[in-house]
């Protein structure tokens, strides 16, 4: 679906406007009338009414330039891509109408940070042995591992790359992001570092691919190198003694099933 489904709103973070622009133009009607060619128009609404007898009944349309037409999209495809590889087997998120076009194919030297607190505490170093090449990893800020999945995958930019000049590097974690941020972000790496996913293993020096029309996340490290490492240092996934923090630790999904209590699903 997000193959086939062009970004037509003219809305930030992938635009210029704010969401009372698009209700100022006319709202979800002007836009449904430029996707109508891709909805189930026979589709029953609350209004007893079926989804294209809405739109035609809604108000007609007027010039304006918050969402655009079918033929001249925003971004070709739909703002999110899922992303898989030996990386992120159980697949990880970019919000590919928000990156840098530079950037969506790139591979480059992992800069890694073990949880928030190493992030916190190095981003900013003049000493960070870091360049714009290079791919920004953050681990364990995932369901299980911050615990809870915090809008922690935002990285910003190392400020000395940040005085450079550099606005944009891809940066990739097991966390998520607010959905106003920006920048070549990959979120939701499935399974998280803190479950025993490759994600845990990455080490600075690694060299990682990202290949968004592919659709692909790679860590272009050895199969055999990356038993050697599981083997050396093996995965111990966060536990509690009791209370809430238990039943959350021992219950929760990972990011592709929702981050979801187990027992509370069919």
């Amino acid at each position: 679906m997000g193959r086939e489904t062009p970004v037509l709103v003219d809305l930030k973070p992938s635009g210029k406007h704010y969401m009372e622009d698009l209700h100022r133009a006319g709202g979800l009607p002007t836009l449904m009338r430029e996707l109508k060619g891709l909805l189930h128009l026979d589709a029953l609404t609350v209004t007893g009414r079926t989804l294209g007898e809405e739109i035609d009944a809604s108000a007609a349309g007027f010039p304006q330039d918050v969402v655009r037409p079918f033929s001249n999209p925003i971004y070709p495809q739909g703002g999110i891509a899922v992303l898989r590889g030996n990386l992120a087997p159980g697949g990880a998120i970019i919000k590919q109408s928000a990156a840098d076009a530079r950037l969506m194919k790139h591979e480059g030297r992992a800069v890694v940070f073990e949880n928030a607190e190493d992030l916190a505490q190095r981003i900013d170093r003049d000493d960070l042995d870091v360049t714009a090449d290079d791919v920004l990893v953050l681990k364990n800020i995932g369901p299980k591992g911050a615990p809870g999945m915090p809008e922690a995958g935002y990285l910003p930019i190392p400020k000395k790359l940040a005085r450079a000049g550099v606005k944009d590097m891809v940066r990739i974690s097991d966390g998520r992001m607010s959905g106003t941020a920006a920048g070549t972000i990959v979120l939701h790496v499935t399974p998280e570092s803190a479950a025993g996913g490759p994600l845990a293993w990455v080490q600075s020096g690694d060299r990682i691919r990202l290949d968004v029309a592919a659709r692909e996340l790679s860590l272009l490290v050895a199969d055999a190198e990356m038993e050697r490492r599981r083997k050396a240092k093996p995965a111990v996934e966060p536990r509690a003694a009791r209370g809430y923090l238990k039943l959350f630790l021992e219950s929760v999904t990972q990011a592709d099933q929702g981050v979801d209590f187990d027992f509370l699903r069919k």
